[in-house]
């Protein structure tokens, strides 16, 4: 999993795997969600970031 923030245009991109992206949604306003050929999601992108999570460009993982 790959997890960019790009401050200078306030995104924030989830990479779940390397597949290639056959389909895009936007689900929820300025909620992408990107799609493989089974339907799989490949990937999210957050456009204004900023203004959607109080700290876009901190992460905690967890592992349980």
């Amino acid at each position: 999993m790959k997890i960019k923030y790009d401050k200078e245009v306030d995104v924030l991109y989830i990479r779940f795997s390397e597949d290639k992206i056959q389909e895009s949604g936007e689900d929820k306003k300025d909620v992408i969600i990107d799609y493989d050929d089974k339907g799989n999601i490949v990937a999210i992108e957050v456009l204004n970031a900023s203004k959607k999570m109080e700290h876009p460009n901190s992460i905690i993982y967890e592992i349980a």
